[in-house]
């Protein structure tokens, strides 16, 4: 088994503590399991899609669809996507949000 040394805030071990948790065992029992359910989050958050979803449902016009751009906030996930990509540092499920939000950004600039 790998030994991993991990320093953690102060704040969050006295959290931690008033919680009756042990630090290093509420990390050993909790982190395989907060791992797990990062793995099996969509690829966008939900509220990506309802942005979507929703503008196609109120059956814009073709000028709506036309000045149709990202949030800035997904214009701002794509921009650190695209710095994590370019530095190596990519997850595969931040891969596969990356390919979805860059899709999206040129499909809105091309219309």
């Amino acid at each position: 088994m790998a030994t991993i040394t991990l320093e953690i805030p102060d704040d969050l071990s006295e959290l931690l503590t008033k919680a009756g948790e042990n630090p290093a065992d509420w990390l050993s029992q909790r982190l395989p399991e907060l791992i797990a359910l990062k793995l099996q989050q969509p690829a966008l958050s939900t509220h990506i899609y309802h942005y979507i979803l929703d503008f196609i449902a109120n059956n814009p016009t073709p000028q709506q669809i036309a000045d149709f751009r990202p949030t800035p906030e997904m214009q701002e996930r794509l921009q650190t996507l695209l710095s994590r990509s370019h530095a190596g540092t990519l997850a595969s499920i931040e891969q596969t949000e990356l390919r979805i939000l860059t899709n999206l950004n040129c499909t809105a600039k091309t219309w």
